[in-house]
């Protein structure tokens, strides 16, 4: 058996952070390692996880919900990229889930 690294390890435990917030995930392709896509809605915000890989392709949004009709769709408030430790830890902590 071989230990998952820390950076892993710190990764999982933000991720069950984000779902402990309320964030709902679901694969987007087959597969075990398949990339999860995450949302979490409240009154006032619309929070867009997608973690493709851990070491890249991990975006997030942060949208601002209206009762009025927005051209263009939402406002995007907030964008981030990166890994998915970076990305993780910038919507559990900095976006006061």
């Amino acid at each position: 058996m071989i230990a998952d690294s820390q950076d892993l390890v710190v990764a999982k435990r933000l991720l069950d952070a984000a779902k402990q917030s309320g964030f709902r995930f679901e694969r987007v392709a087959p597969g075990p390692d398949g990339p999860l896509r995450g949302v979490l809605e409240t009154l006032e915000w619309r929070d867009t996880l997608y973690l493709a890989g851990f070491d890249q392709a991990c975006t997030a949004t942060r949208a601002r919900k209206y009762s009025l009709i927005v051209p263009g769709g939402p406002m995007v408030t907030e964008r981030i990229g990166g890994d998915a430790t970076t990305v993780l830890r910038t919507v559990v902590h900095r976006w006061n889930l």
